[in-house]
């Protein structure tokens, strides 16, 4: 009989350190990734009260440059914004020195391929330049896709080869300011490139839980040693990829591959805010005449958030019913460790979509007690 072959799980810069500090490993993204280090409910709580230390280096971070530009200052950036901007419904060339946008990659009938955050560097003589970071079980076809259809004037550099942590929490400003002095001047959504040893990295203030904090992309020759100097730190510890995905529920933050996929719009999503007015206006995006329709009349559906009043989480994949008709499907659920509740998100039919609406999860065959409800579940607490 033939075997399948396996294809080789690729490796962070931090796998020797994960293993050294005892995390359970598990294949993510194409990466053999630390899922938990004490424990999932420890370290997303942990993460809420001080400051925990993710590996995300499985995701895409690259630059978009212009090749061979006589371009210099704002007109380098209105020409690379053009380019991204073939493909994104937000407004790229309005970003600022130092300012990142969370935004949407689109497909001809306004389907999300993934979401990503755009970054316009501060430096002057990084203008032509923009820094990426898109999902990590996207990043190969993202990238496909920039190549075949930005300008052959626009170079792609793929930077998965270094290391990508982020650092969340109410403790991380303090934690980070003492090891990469200049990240405490950046607000929320904004980045820059500094110094750490003598080694370049760009760091964000970002992140993926709802909790102040930031993402730093750091070379995988020093990324162990710059981890450990964080971790030397009381108030830091390791996290893995379990309390990443329960915290960003919590906040209300879509997984793609889950809460968001090619046949989801942005208006569906919740996301409508990443389309600017000049981009409305323009209407000159991938699958604008869709969404701009979806802006005046409303989507057939809308992404929700769901308090399940019974004690049974409901589950990706979970059916949503009112009055024994099916109005939709959950997309993620789990067990919150902050309100110790099951919650979850979902789509359903826009006439029901009305935080409040008592619904029947189906789990297990069964109908479980569900209330629709705004976003999110936990305030968050971004510096702004």
């Amino acid at each position: 009989m033939e075997q399948t072959q396996v294809k080789e799980l690729r490796t962070t810069p931090l796998h020797a350190l994960h293993c050294e500090l005892g995390a359970r490993l598990v294949a993510f993204a194409g990466y053999e990734m630390p899922v938990q280090f004490a424990g999932v409910m420890e370290e997303h709580l942990w993460t809420r009260r001080r400051a925990g230390l993710f590996d995300v280096s499985h995701m895409g971070p690259c630059f978009l440059s212009l090749a061979d530009s006589s371009l210099s200052g704002e007109a380098a950036h209105q020409a690379i914004s053009a380019q991204i901007e073939k493909l994104v419904p937000s407004s790229i060339s309005s970003l600022s020195p130092g300012q990142a946008r969370l935004t949407v990659l689109l497909n001809e009938n306004g389907g999300i391929l993934d979401d990503l955050i755009v970054t316009r560097p501060f430096d002057d003589e990084l203008q032509g330049t923009l820094y990426l970071v898109v999902n990590g079980a996207m990043k190969h076809e993202d990238w496909a896709l920039f190549e075949r259809t930005l300008s052959p004037h626009v170079s792609l550099q793929q930077v998965d080869d270094r290391a990508l942590m982020a650092l969340q929490g109410p403790k991380a400003a303090e934690a980070l300011g003492g090891v990469l002095p200049g990240c405490g001047t950046l607000n929320f959504m904004q980045g820059r490139r500094l110094i750490w040893r003598g080694q370049e990295v760009w760091c964000s203030r970002c992140g993926y839980t709802g909790e102040d904090g930031f993402e730093v992309l750091v070379p995988a020759e020093v990324a162990s040693d710059f981890a450990r100097v964080l971790l030397a730190d009381e108030r830091v510890r390791p996290v893995g990829l379990g309390a990443r995905d329960s915290l960003r529920l919590e906040a209300g933050l879509c997984l793609y591959g889950q809460d968001l996929d090619p046949r989801r719009t942005p208006v569906e999503a919740d996301l409508a805010w990443v389309i600017q007015k000049s981009r409305r206006v323009a209407a000159d995006f991938p699958g604008a005449d869709r969404i701009l329709e979806e802006l005046v009349s409303g989507p057939r559906l809308k992404r929700v958030g769901i308090e399940v009043t019974d004690k049974a989480p409901a589950r990706q994949g979970t059916e949503i019913q009112l009055n024994d008709e099916s109005i939709g499907m959950v997309t993620s659920g789990g067990f919150s460790p902050c309100l110790e509740r099951p919650i979850a998100m979902g789509y359903v039919r826009s006439e029901f979509a009305i935080p409040g609406t008592e619904i029947d999860l189906i789990v297990r065959g069964r109908p479980r007690a569900g209330r629709i409800c705004t976003l999110p579940f936990v305030q968050p607490n971004y510096q702004r």
